[in-house]
């Protein structure tokens, strides 16, 4: 009796693990992790899983919460972690649902504006569920106001240089063979190069980004226009399959994604009326598509030529205290160099991938090497070829002293630069010369011409 009922007491617990053996292993993935980046004007929300997830997302009001549906997905981060601060999240909760299924609801503080993909592994990630949580409201607020240039008392103004950190939050960019992230080591050298331009009379520096957060490729560009730009500085540092390459590289656009970017723009007729935004002011609004073309087409050129001129001063002072990858200005499709209206240039600062670069280029005193030679360059340019109607003109044009010259009423036929020939000086100076804005002149209009 006692063996009986001792078999019993056996055969139940048996039995039990065998049914859980016999039910089907789970198959589906799960989030492993979570991390919360705050930007100014968006919240990036992001979910370590396992493997790609089928997953969707709604909006719900009265109050504001952000729905998100995982398919066959099981839950093993914890969220309690998260430092929500600085975010629109008040809170986030999970549950099981549809026995597989895993629902994850962000109570939220206001209403926003949800967008959402997934992410491929990378060097430092595996897969991942990116929630991006843009607070319209905020944005409009985080915008800059025009004009953000400075001026002194006589309405001189400033030179504003927009400094882009790459990278940044989710995107760690290139990865040295010690750890060192591109993202913080460029992010703090663009502070750097901005307090020496900021400490500059004359210039005015602004950043893409102030902190540990990702902001689109055309979004750089875009907050360039938004500052007036005169000049756009991208600062990264690069990286190679082996760590034999070195040195500091400077790029400009070629011309192959300058006729890409001319077409895109065409194309967009949203664009027009603030296409050439930064401080030349040009609209395309209401041109018809040849006039606008050529007018893309003079704008395009006449920046890749600015951005070819600021970069081979700023290699050359690099070359002084580093290392150079290339004796040239290279020139390349980036996305960030391709605003038609603003002289932009990509700084690479070194080869992170280089032990001995990596080692370089996470102490302060050889960034500060580094941004102090990219500022004289800078300078440098501007000094010989300052925009109109900047204190850098106003000093360089009174340095001069008085220059005798003659006037001379604008003709059916005249162009500025027509004239420049003739008169044996250049564009830019006769631009200097009489504070215009731009090289286009009106028939019957009045300049003056400097002696030669």
């Amino acid at each position: 009796m006692r063996m009986a009922e001792f078999n019993t007491r056996l055969a139940r617990p048996l039995a039990l693990l065998l049914a859980v053996l016999a039910l089907p292993a789970f198959a589906g993935t799960q989030v492993e992790s979570a991390r919360i980046w705050p930007a100014p004007d968006h919240t990036r929300l992001v979910f370590d899983t396992a493997g790609e997830v089928e997953h969707n997302i709604f909006s719900l009001s009265g109050p504001s919460r952000l729905v998100i549906d995982l398919k066959n997905t099981r839950l093993q981060a914890d969220f309690s972690a998260l430092d929500l601060s600085g975010s629109p999240i008040k809170r986030i909760r999970s549950a099981p649902r549809n026995g597989d299924d895993l629902r994850v609801v962000l109570d939220l503080k206001t209403d926003i504006k949800p967008r959402s993909f997934q992410l491929a592994p990378n060097q430092q990630y595996g897969h991942r569920l990116v929630i991006d949580l843009f607070d319209e409201a905020g944005r409009q607020q985080a915008r800059p106001a025009k004009p953000t240039v400075t001026q002194d008392s006589a309405g001189k103004r400033d030179i504003v240089v927009v400094i882009d950190a790459g990278h940044g939050g989710e995107d760690p960019g290139a990865i040295g063979p010690r750890g060192t992230r591109e993202k913080d080591v460029v992010l703090k050298m663009a502070k750097t190069l901005a307090g020496l331009i900021n400490d500059q009379p004359g210039y005015t520096a602004k950043l893409t980004r102030s902190g540990d957060y990702y902001i689109g490729l055309r979004k750089r560009t875009l907050l360039a226009r938004e500052y007036n730009a005169d000049l756009f500085v991208s600062v990264h540092a690069d990286a190679f399959r082996t760590p034999e390459p070195n040195g500091a590289s400077v790029f400009a656009l070629s011309q192959r994604g300058a006729t890409s970017e001319t077409a895109r723009w065409l194309a967009n007729s949203e664009n027009r009326s603030d296409l050439i935004g930064g401080a030349g002011g040009l609209s395309l609004d209401g041109r018809d598509e040849t006039l606008a073309g050529v007018l893309l087409d003079l704008s395009m050129t006449a920046s890749i030529n600015a951005s070819l001129g600021v970069g081979s001063a700023v290699l050359d002072k690099l070359g002084r205290v580093a290392d150079l990858h290339k004796p040239g200005v290279e020139q390349a499709a980036f996305v960030v160099l391709k605003s038609p209206d603003i002289p932009s240039i990509l700084v690479e600062a070194g080869f992170i991938s280089n032990p001995q670069e990596e080692k370089n280029l996470s102490t302060h005193w050889y960034r500060e090497r580094l941004a102090g030679a990219i500022m004289k360059g800078i300078d440098g340019y501007f000094q010989r070829t300052p925009p109109p109607g900047t204190l850098l003109a106003w000093q360089k044009k009174n340095s001069q002293g008085e220059v005798s010259a003659s006037k001379y009423r604008i003709q059916r036929g005249d162009t500025l630069s027509g004239l420049a020939r003739e008169n044996q000086t250049t564009v830019s100076e006769l631009m200097q010369f009489n504070d215009l804005r731009d090289d286009r002149v009106m028939v019957g209009q009045t300049i003056r011409i400097p002696a030669s």
